[in-house]
């Protein structure tokens, strides 16, 4: 099982910054975070390959969860 990420090419104008990113993904693996599987160049979109993890986006986690200080500590040092 894997996550796939659909971002639109079109309306990004720093594509230097995303192959940046995709490239230090690429080197950079640690059982504490996402991982990095593939990339691909569909029409105008790139889809990233990224290993699944249960329990949504960090973004919606982060909307939908109140977490005090001490927890934001913690999960940063991981």
């Amino acid at each position: 099982q894997v996550a796939l990420k659909k971002m639109p090419l079109r309306r990004r104008s720093r594509k230097e910054l995303l192959v940046n990113e995709i490239q230090i993904m690429k080197e950079n693996r640690h059982p504490n975070i996402v991982n990095y599987i593939d990339s691909y160049l569909v029409n105008e979109d790139l889809w990233l390959v990224m290993e699944y993890v249960d329990g949504g986006t960090l973004t919606s986690v982060l909307v939908q969860v109140l977490m005090e200080e001490g927890m934001i500590a913690a999960i940063s040092k991981e």
